[in-house]
């Protein structure tokens, strides 16, 4: 971790403090960097927010415009702030799909700067059972009460029926998207068999000692650029991608069904 996300990140433990006092429980960082495979030119700093009670949509608007302010210290082109707030009940009576109060991402930060109604919170998202299992087991606590002492592990069908969700369209999606989708369908296929929580570098450095030989370049090339040791995106055969989604999808159900027979 750079000075910049550490200021980053302590710039966002600031706000919230600032904005909801003793309602927060605290501020957890998941994903990448807390598994140490962070890429600044690729990677979404991800975090959970934890209250003990709803705060007004009024609120939840002022941060997020003041979240777009923080990222503007973050070199131009990276991935920026992926954060969610979720209430602390939702966490010690666990609900699937769990319900979240206010989500801010690149994908919503253009609606958050020209929509001053806009607000993403009062829905239910499935990734957030992914999100707070990684927590669990591979969270930091950046403010507030220990990983330990607010979460609780989840049954893993959800966790499952979670990262599912990040390959469901992977047939369809590998030609645009490879290393989002070679890597995440390694790291689905590896909880599948291990029980292991990984990120997309550890899935792809298992899947490329553990997967059929034919597959071991396209892992590697995917892991490479994911790690940014390359200055431009590589070249990969349309034909092999779509052979592996299909050949993973396969593995995944199979993988799937044996999990529930063990259960």
């Amino acid at each position: 971790m750079d000075m910049k996300q550490e200021e980053l990140l302590q710039q966002i433990v600031e706000l919230f403090l600032e904005e909801a006092e003793s309602n927060l429980v605290g501020v957890y960082l998941h994903g990448s960097m807390a598994m140490g495979c962070f890429n600044p030119n690729k990677s979404d700093l991800d975090l959970l927010v934890v209250l003990r009670r709803p705060e007004s949509a009024e609120c939840y608007r002022r941060i997020a415009k003041r979240l777009i302010e923080i990222e503007s210290i973050l070199p131009q082109g990276a991935a920026g702030i992926e954060l969610s707030v979720i209430l602390e009940i939702c966490l010690s009576n666990f609900i699937y799909p769990t319900p979240f109060e206010l989500h801010y991402s690149a994908a919503h930060r253009d609606r958050y700067r020209s929509d001053h109604g806009y607000l993403c919170g009062g829905f239910e998202d499935p990734d957030l059972a992914a999100h707070i299992m990684i927590t669990y087991y591979r969270g930091i606590t950046l403010y507030g009460q220990p990983v330990k002492e607010v979460f609780e592990p989840i049954d893993s069908r959800y966790y499952v029926q979670s990262i599912l969700g990040d390959v469901e369209d992977a047939t369809e999606g590998i030609i645009e998207n490879p290393v989002y989708f070679t890597l995440n369908l390694c790291r689905v296929l590896l909880f599948l068999k291990e029980g292991r929580i990984s990120s997309k570098q550890e899935g792809g450095e298992w899947g490329a000692q553990a997967l059929p030989v034919q597959y071991k370049d396209l892992i590697w090339k995917c892991l490479t650029e994911y790690k940014g040791t390359v200055d431009s995106e590589l070249k990969h055969d349309p034909g092999l991608l779509t052979e592996f989604a299909g050949f993973m999808k396969r593995e995944i159900i199979k993988a799937g069904e044996a999990e529930q027979f063990d259960q």
